[in-house]
């Protein structure tokens, strides 16, 4: 089984590599410590590029405008669950003008497929307006290897939390802050290692639901949406892990979440 570590790969690393600070020369310090745990291991999937991919959506949204950074980093065919049920990106921001400020986010936990074709980022956002809350994204690895994001859902927390003391960020940092966030954790489903995979079981879907399922091309970890009758709005996540298939995340948004 692959052990849980901080992801701070190179990838991730690259976007810091131009500042110096003591914080920042900490994350190179653990960014090598990752790549090293991923060339042991021998596994295809690296939560850390998918990281950066985030990152550098969130980066893009705060610099060129918030719909301009979503469909940039599109796959054809993504989906934004909102309100009325998963709708095309492209449907949705059709004449829709840039917000003057975007929301924030960064993620801080990842799941990827042993094969790397699928992963999941978890984490928090917050609205121009200064509420927080929680999204997911879905990446799929593309045929120039780099990721973009396929499904994308997200809720303010209600009730919101307490405010918190933001951390001591060094002059230069390139991350996101959001209230909330932690350190990045990246985790990679078991490999098959040439043996079958027992197939998944079966997702519980509620009468007259919309309903959607994805694989990764390992079968190693599927991810399925759903929008019930009554309007929420549900992710789950599944993968191979210790022999067996465990539900690794899952999220739900109540009807009259925004």
């Amino acid at each position: 089984m692959i052990a849980r570590y901080l992801v701070a790969t190179a990838a991730l690393a690259a976007l810091l590599a131009a500042c110096t600070s003591p914080h920042e020369q900490r994350h190179a310090q653990q960014a090598r410590s990752a790549e090293r745990v991923l060339d042991r291991i021998g596994t295809i999937g690296d939560p850390g590029v998918v990281a950066a991919a985030d990152i550098a959506f969130a980066r893009m949204a705060r610099d060129e405008g918030q719909w301009t950074a979503f469909r940039a980093y599109a796959a054809p065919g993504a989906l934004i669950h909102t309100r009325d049920g998963p709708v095309p990106i492209t449907t949705f921001t059709a004449g829709r003008a840039d917000p003057e400020q975007s929301t924030a986010w960064t993620p801080n936990t990842i799941w990827s497929s042993c094969d790397g074709t699928l992963a999941v980022t978890f984490g928090r956002m917050q609205v121009p307006g200064g509420e927080v809350g929680s999204y997911v994204t879905v990446w799929e690895l593309q045929d120039d290897r780099s990721y973009k994001w396929t499904y994308d859902i997200g809720a303010i927390d209600d009730p919101q939390p307490e405010p918190e003391a933001g951390p001591d960020v060094p002059e230069g940092e390139e991350f996101i802050l959001v209230p909330g966030m932690s350190s990045i954790e990246g985790r990679v489903a078991d490999c098959p290692n040439g043996a079958a995979v027992p197939a998944a079981p079966g997702a519980r879907v509620g009468i007259d639901s919309e309903f959607g399922s994805t694989w990764s091309d390992d079968r190693t970890l599927r991810w399925d949406w759903e929008h019930t009758a009554e309007g929420e709005r549900k992710f789950a996540l599944v993968w191979w892990r210790g022999g067996e298939w465990q539900e690794a995340s899952s999220f739900a948004v109540p009807p009259s979440a925004d």
